[in-house]
């Protein structure tokens, strides 16, 4: 299960945008109609999150979680403990708004999208596949990454979810 690919429902955002975080290839629509998820879900072998009971009544046999804790925290804990995703963390590679993979970029390939405080204090970027979105080590990047390396390191040791 290394390659895991999910797709979240309508319902959790906020859980595909720190799965994203987290590195997993994450999809996520705000507005998309069930028989769409479920097609997307079965086509590209997605597991498919979802807090909709009606949802996964449909997909229960097919690749499914249901979520049953209302906080993201949590449900991000009973995410990772189902499908085993605490070795397979690869904080910030993939971008949090459109799920592409992000890759180094020199800061001379960006110079001239960058505003003049990232330019003089930033020096490594990276930008995204997909959409270009340009990302940096700023304080954003450093809070992100600790809490990554929190939430692993203190959901790791539960072994009962």
């Amino acid at each position: 299960m290394s390659n895991i690919k999910f797709i979240a429902d309508c319902h959790l955002g906020k859980v595909a945008k720190y799965l994203r975080i987290f590195g997993f290839d994450t999809l996520y629509f705000q507005s998309m109609d069930d028989d769409d998820i479920i097609e997307i879900a079965q086509k590209e072998q997605r597991y498919l999150l979802t807090s909709d009971k009606i949802l996964y009544e449909r997909m229960k046999h097919h690749n499914a979680l249901y979520l049953t804790h209302a906080g993201f925290e949590e449900q991000l804990r009973e995410i990772f403990h189902h499908y085993k995703l605490f070795d397979k963390v690869k904080p910030l590679s993939r971008c949090i708004k459109c799920n592409g993979e992000l890759e180094k970029i020199e800061k001379q390939d960006v110079i001239d999208e960058l505003k003049a405080k990232t330019k003089k204090y930033f020096d490594i970027f990276a930008r995204c596949r997909e959409c270009g979105r340009v990302y940096w080590h700023g304080d954003h990047y450093k809070n992100m990454l600790r809490f990554t390396d929190e939430f692993v390191s203190k959901n790791k040791k539960e072994t009962k979810f």
